[in-house]
């Protein structure tokens, strides 16, 4: 067996946050650059960069959504294998994993065959107007050729996190991550594919991140390996419930983005493919912003769901104080470089000085309220760690209807320019509330088991 990266029930829980946190962190950092890159390289094809990067803003978000089956089921499978792993029971970890890997293939060829036919209806009902919709086509219909790759890359690289192999985990991203940087302007420019050029090129990336993982599963030296048979609906009804919260609040969070382009649209008359580029250039901050925060919050569940399933309430406790700190420090630090290098990200996109001005100040009002935000991730993808999704779900669903309410009401009564100040008031009111029920709510839920109270186990 390979070397183990990180002992989750015996290790310091200082020493162990910061190596599983810091590496799915970069991971996820990381993997932001498929969104960026793309974006940056579209953003400066010549003569049609800011349509062709509006068509790409409208249908970056449906992808998301796509996408986000990756952490129903991946998220949905590593609690219950940690869990699982932390009790002893290795083969019923084993039969989480295959059951798993063939819902993922399931899942991706059921999803292009749904989405495929309706991608035209579904880019005008999410803001494409008639100039922007043949950009936002090609780079939607090349990008989910190659959804197999996505969903198993992302998927089941939850099952090596959840292992303790944080850092193979980054390693698969990165070569991913490394091959669209290269591919985009070969795509783009050398080649002259446009939009569906940098789509080819990520599609191509997200499978040697595929190969990647599920050769470190099938072949690697470690406790838990792809496998097969074992299959039951109770794995399936169980992985679906817990990977339910994370995959409605990937889904929601990118309807959002959908609305948001449709409001402004709505609301922004002749203006709308402008306001939708400077969101877009917006958003792909938020990534950097949103991505990294729920790599640690993310990555380290499998700490809280290990630890809770070995009955060590003491070590979940001292793990989210420093999942608690990690998660406040990267969004104040995201706070402060919005707003001193803010100037320099969007140049990335646009050489354009009006639509520079305006998503710089796009920027600056969408990251108001992030530094409570770091507070919420963590409490939500807690809950989840130790299966308590009757709790992340609603406190996860509140943020998502603040912000619904915000950005329908504001543009109605002060413009197509005020739905940008959605972001901040949700990030001000669902931290709040999330809060309070996580005081009120989780000595009780991790003190209530008998063998716990027994132990005489403190924090």
């Amino acid at each position: 067996m390979a070397r183990l990266e990180n002992d989750l029930g015996r290790d310091d829980v200082r020493r162990l946050v910061l190596r599983i946190a810091i590496p799915s962190m970069l991971a996820q950092f990381v993997s932001v650059l498929y969104n960026i890159v793309d974006r940056m390289y579209i953003g400066n094809i010549p003569g049609t960069g800011s349509l062709a990067l509006a068509g790409v803003g409208v249908c970056g978000p449906i992808l998301t959504m796509v996408g986000s089956v990756a952490f129903l089921i991946g998220v949905g499978g590593s609690p219950l294998m940690s869990i699982r792993m932390g009790k002893g029971e290795m083969d019923a970890a084993r039969r989480i994993l295959a059951n798993c890997f063939l819902m993922l293939c399931a899942a991706s060829a059921l999803l292009v065959l749904l989405v495929f036919p309706f991608r035209l209806p579904m880019l005008r009902l999410f803001g494409a107007s008639e100039a922007v919709l043949p950009y936002a086509d090609s780079y939607f219909s090349a990008y989910l050729t190659g959804t197999l790759f996505s969903l198993l890359s992302v998927g089941m690289n939850q099952f090596i996190i959840c292992q303790g192999y944080a850092r193979m985990g980054m390693f698969s991203v990165l070569c991913g991550a490394v091959a669209n940087i290269i591919l985009d302007p070969i795509f783009i420019f050398v080649l002259d594919l446009g939009v569906s050029g940098a789509a080819i090129a990520t599609v191509l990336s997200q499978l040697l991140s595929c190969i990647f993982v599920l050769r470190f599963l099938f072949f690697g030296e470690i406790p838990v390996k792809i496998t097969f048979g074992g299959y039951s609906w109770r794995t399936v009804r169980r992985v679906l419930a817990i990977g339910f919260t994370p995959f409605v609040i990937i889904a929601i969070d990118n309807i959002m983005i959908i609305v948001m382009n449709a409001v402004l649209q709505r609301y922004g008359g002749a203006e709308g493919d402008f306001l939708i580029t400077c969101a877009t250039i917006a958003q792909s901050f938020m990534l950097v912003v949103t991505m990294p925060l729920g790599g640690i919050s993310g990555g380290t569940q499998t700490i809280l769901g290990y630890n809770y399933g070995a009955g060590r309430p003491d070590r979940v406790q001292r793990a989210q104080r420093w999942i608690f700190l990690l998660c406040v420090c990267y969004t104040a630090l995201l706070f402060l470089l919005a707003r001193l290098c803010g100037p320099l990200f969007v140049r990335l996109f646009t050489s354009d000085a009006v639509v520079a001005e305006k998503a710089f100040w796009a920027i600056k009002v969408c990251t108001l309220s992030i530094i409570p935000l770091g507070l919420q991730y963590e409490i939500v993808d807690g809950f989840t760690a130790i299966g308590e999704v009757g709790l992340s779900l609603p406190l996860s669903l509140f943020r998502k209807l603040v912000y619904f309410l915000a950005v329908f009401l504001l543009p109605l009564f002060l413009g197509a320019e005020a739905a940008f100040f959605a972001e901040p008031v949700s990030d001000v009111l669902g931290p709040l509330v999330s809060a309070l029920i996580y005081c009120l709510a989780i000595k009780k839920i991790l003190y209530r088991k008998r063998g716990a109270r027994g132990a005489g186990v403190r924090p």
